[in-house]
């Protein structure tokens, strides 16, 4: 379309309109200074006509002079307005900025959202007392329940948009999937997803919690990952792992979670397979019940139920360790859901061993069984041993955790297994202390050193069984752990050259050792497209769903028999908030979006 000829004229603004005219200049447009209206076209005439046809009367028996001084202060009166204007509105975005951060807080405390109306009290008391002029500063700042819930929403969806951009970036990803049942008995399935971009970043972050409130069939957790990745616009031919708690519906051959998953990527002619692998912190814990010394274990959790669940047994014992001294004032309880606590009972149950007899036979109980020899080296074996499971537990826990590094962890245990049985058949006890104590004050009996390294042989089995499929992966694990050490000639064809490359570059062996082998990957070359995919395919993968167990705590803590009404939306928005990790939300953006929002001190008092 032509330009229309105004736009080509270049007129300016002359400042003797000011005074003739009482028209000033404000944002490239001519204003009239007595009733504030614009002129479309920077025309003298048609500033004239306006002011004779408008405001010709008021001003026709002033003289120049009389007029100079009159636009003046006119313009001294608009620039007074424009700045009180400016400053609302900055007082109006920092007010919003305000609770948008404060409802950030509120989320990743879990709190309830009327705990807004309690922050604002006590901000307005402070505020009173130590800045009372600013106070309407503070009743500005809408902390409503209303308010913090919608506030939450909007972070929940920016967090999203970012992680959706994000993922339009990736060039292979993984899922976490778990399930678990909330305070109102309602399944929950959680999906973390891991992706890799082109530079070799990890993305970890949480996808989505989705309430299941009919079966949990494998069909049923495929619908709702299918929809979670199409809402990602996510391409299933790049999506590479996924690591599930190794439930029948998550795993089954027919008609499980990964079944279905394959027959999606095969049916969208994805080229990659789909490897699957069962929890890595949930197989090892699987392995402590190869021992099968559940005889051990029932014992001491009658010892410590008599002791605590009767709060008069419970004070006496108390009261009767602060007597004795002792080093330790209490016992723990064992839940068979926390399978840590398993070890910590046990460690206190054998450190306190002679004060809890002592205690129970003051309690008229019989004490044959924990005074037994056999039993205490059972229990000795069973501490030492589930210490070191404990160890390996903790090790495998956290984010950010490289599944090549997860693999060795579990390697070097298996190996350290073979080496304790061994050494358990010499009576070699260097690493199980407890074991030593009871072997040294042992009366008659000779220390049942055979039995218990059968018992670590059939761990060593079971460990071998459960991570098969992370032995079938060994040379993908092992080439992202430590390509200099990788024999090229089993190697797949397609890296075989560019490993001979990476093998013989001191520089890049240099970076190896330098950053180590999480890091290291991207600063690999791109003249080594190959190698570079296969170490963003395994930095994608989860070794297990931790994250989706730290998330289901963080729903206990959120959804709790208080809150048991809060929405599955409300619930969703509030678990990404609290569980994001490299993203945050853009709060200067969404106020921004706001649009010179502001909010009076009526609605604000609410």
């Amino acid at each position: 379309m032509a330009k229309r000829k105004v736009d080509t004229e270049n007129r300016g603004f002359q400042t003797r309109w000011e005074s003739e005219y009482m028209f000033t200049k404000v944002a490239g447009k001519p204003v009239c200074l007595l009733c504030g209206e614009s002129v479309a076209v920077l025309k003298e005439y048609n500033l004239r006509r306006h002011y004779e046809t408008k405001h010709a009367d008021k001003n026709k028996n002033m003289d120049m002079e009389q007029r100079l001084q009159k636009a003046e202060e006119l313009k001294r009166g608009l620039k007074s307005r424009q700045a009180l204007f400016k400053k609302a509105k900055s007082q109006g975005q920092a007010a919003v900025k305000a609770s948008f951060i404060l409802a950030e807080e509120i989320a990743k405390s879990a709190r309830p959202f009327t705990e807004g109306d309690f922050i604002k009290n006590c901000m307005i008391k402070v505020c009173d007392e130590v800045c009372p002029e600013k106070r309407q500063l503070f009743l500005n700042v809408s902390l409503s329940r209303n308010t913090i819930a919608e506030r939450v929403d909007q972070l929940s969806i920016n967090l999203k948009e970012q992680l959706v951009k994000k993922g339009k970036d990736f060039i292979a990803y993984s899922l976490a999937v778990d399930e678990s049942t909330d305070i109102s008995d309602i399944a929950q399935l959680s999906i973390f997803i891991r992706g890799v971009d082109s530079s070799l970043s990890v993305t970890e972050e949480f996808l989505a919690l989705r309430p299941m409130h009919g079966t949990t069939t494998g069909h049923d957790l495929y619908e709702e990952v299918s929809r979670c990745v199409n809402e990602m616009e996510l391409p299933w031919e790049k999506l590479v792992g996924l690591t599930t708690d190794g439930a029948p519906a998550m795993c089954g051959h027919r008609s499980g979670l990964v079944a279905k998953i394959r027959e999606k990527m095969q049916e969208e002619n994805a080229t990659g397979e789909l490897t699957a692998y069962h929890c890595i912190i949930h197989q090892e814990a699987l392995c402590g019940k190869a021992l099968k010394m559940e005889h051990v274990m029932s014992i001491i959790t009658r010892t410590v139920n008599f002791i605590r669940a009767k709060g008069l047994n419970h004070r006496q014992f108390k009261a009767f360790l602060t007597e004795l001294e002792t080093e330790h004032g209490d016992l723990p309880y064992h839940t068979e859901v926390r399978w840590l606590s398993q070890g910590k009972v046990l460690q206190r149950c054998f450190e306190l061993r002679e004060e809890i007899c002592l205690f129970l036979d003051s309690k008229g109980k019989d004490t044959t069984q924990l005074r037994d020899e056999m039993f205490l080296c059972e229990m000795a074996f069973l501490c030492d041993i589930t210490s070191h499971l404990n160890a390996i537990n903790l090790q495998l826990q956290g984010r950010d955790r490289v599944i090549s590094d997860m693999y060795s962890t579990v390697k070097a245990f298996k190996t350290k297994l073979t080496l304790w049985e061994t050494q358990m058949r010499k009576e070699n006890l260097s690493h199980f202390p407890s074991c030593q104590t009871m072997k040294e004050k042992l009366s008659t009996s000779a220390f049942p050193s055979t039995q218990l390294a059968d018992k670590i042989g059939m761990l060593t089995t079971d460990f071998r069984h459960r991570f098969a499929d992370f032995e079938a992966q060994k040379s993908r694990l092992e080439l992202l752990g430590n390509p200099f050490a990788v024999d090229v000639e089993s190697s797949p064809p397609n890296l075989q050259m560019e490993l001979i490359d990476l093998q013989c570059n001191d520089a890049l062996r240099e970076k190896y050792a330098a950053v180590g082998a999480a890091e290291f990957a991207r600063f690999l070359p791109g003249t080594m497209p190959q190698l570079r995919i296969q170490a963003a395919q395994t930095l994608s993968m989860f070794g297990s769903t931790y994250l989706c167990e730290q998330l289901f705590s963080l729903m206990n803590l959120n959804k709790t028999s208080h809150r048991s009404r809060l929405t599955a939306e409300h619930l969703h928005s509030i678990l990404r908030i609290s569980s994001a990790q490299s993203l945050t939300p853009n709060i200067d953006e969404l106020v921004e979006k706001m649009g010179h929002h502001q909010v009076s001190p009526s609605t604000s008092n609410k």
